[in-house]
């Protein structure tokens, strides 16, 4: 399992969990920050620095919030498939810039 960010990060993406994260498992997009399923080591260091309560642990996620854990899969195999990013190592977003994009569901959320 792995934790997932959530609705409540879309534009606000406050970079709090990024700074916590003891792997830099956390990706910015361009609305939105993602967290890396293989990367993550489940430590929960991100959950309660969230000033937005948008990060969950997957198997305790609100109905309403699993979406994002399937998106963000989406996000690292097929929005970011093709493009030169290192990932699948922790400390992979240490030296990764913004990566502007996000997912067809993050692009397009009102």
């Amino acid at each position: 399992m792995t934790y997932v960010i959530g609705a409540g990060c879309i534009d606000v993406t406050d970079r709090s969990c990024v700074e916590v994260c003891p792997v830099d498992c956390i990706y910015e997009g361009k609305r939105k920050l993602y967290i890396q399923p293989d990367e993550c080591v489940d430590c929960g260091a991100c959950e309660p620095v969230c000033p937005e309560n948008a990060i969950f642990y997957a198997p305790r996620a609100p109905i309403s919030e699993t979406a994002h854990l399937d998106d963000a899969k989406v996000f690292f195999y097929d929005t970011l498939a093709g493009q030169s990013v290192e990932l699948g190592m922790p400390g992979g977003a240490r030296d990764v810039d913004p990566l502007g994009v996000d997912t067809p569901m993050v692009r397009d959320w009102a």
